[in-house]
């Protein structure tokens, strides 16, 4: 019981140990995002279909609190590669060496797709969503008048999910790596799958066809792309538990060998100890 409770403790100050770390790399990334956060608003404003929209501030404090979700996402998007570690690093001690090794290895592309799912949001996707906005706004009459504050909001809506949604294909590894999953089972829930992302690209995309299936198609590829790779992971899984195997059955032969060594060791002394006996029985 005592035992249990050290090992809950232990848990707790590693947490800790790992939040603190996390909240002294933020605290540095938001100092830094200080002076790149104005630069990054006045791009945001004025590319692409976001040239054409005059953005207002229907509030005193709208300028102060775009400038701070700002800061915020850009701090978020530094330290995450940090954030991926300590996570990894809270985890890897209930993993085998190979697992270690392999998942520390998915931290950068970890990142990679991050910003990529993020580039892919705001290149692709946002200039599609903005202008079906506009023409709509044309064709019912409606004079739209934005506030920077909702503009902004709506755009890390957009943003930040796809960046996570991008995960994909690094998460099934993950999971195929460790042998929770493996590729036949996500060829099988395909169709589930599918449905998902489906429902997904209708919740994030305006309501016409052509913009629906430009989210849907990528997030479809971005599935097989996950089962495709997931193959590689599996077969080293695969490859790990028969080395894992291997070593325990010759640790296995290993100790019964001593076994056997030792108990016939026992054996000679113990005769060794009856000669010895009757040799000073008959002196």
């Amino acid at each position: 019981m005592i035992e249990k409770n050290l090992t809950v403790i232990e848990h707790i100050d590693e947490i800790r140990k790992r939040l603190m770390i996390i909240v002294v790399f933020f605290v540095v990334a938001v100092v830094g995002s200080f002076f790149l956060a104005k630069p990054l608003i006045q791009f945001l404003q004025y590319d692409g279909e976001a040239r054409n929209i005059t953005l207002n501030a229907f509030n005193v404090l709208d300028p102060i609190m775009i400038y701070v979700k700002v800061i915020v996402f850009i701090a978020f998007i530094i330290i995450s590669p940090v954030l991926m570690y300590q996570l990894w690093a809270f985890i890897s001690p209930g993993l085998h060496e190979t697992e270690r090794k392999a998942t520390r290895n998915y931290i950068p592309f970890t990142f990679l797709l991050f910003v990529g799912g993020i580039a892919f949001s705001y290149f692709v996707l946002l200039p599609y969503v903005l202008k079906f906005m506009m023409n709509l706004s044309s064709e019912l009459d409606i004079t739209q008048t934005i506030g920077i504050d909702e503009y902004f909001s709506f755009l890390f809506q957009i943003l930040i999910p796809f960046g996570f949604i991008f995960q994909l294909p690094i998460v099934l590894l993950f999971l195929t790596r460790l042998g929770i999953l493996n590729p036949k089972t996500l060829v099988k829930v395909r169709k589930y799958a599918y449905f998902v992302l489906f429902v997904i690209a209708a919740f994030i995309t305006p309501p016409d066809l052509f913009s629906h299936l430009f989210v849907t198609v990528p997030l479809f590829a971005l599935y097989e792309l996950s089962i495709f790779i997931s193959r590689f992971g599996y077969r080293k899984y695969l490859k790990a538990e028969q080395q894992r195997q291997a070593e325990e059955e010759q640790a296995e032969q290993q100790r019964i060998f001593e076994e056997v060594k030792a108990h016939q060791q026992r054996q000679i002394e113990e005769v060794q100890a009856r000669l010895e006996q009757q040799k000073d029985e008959q002196y």
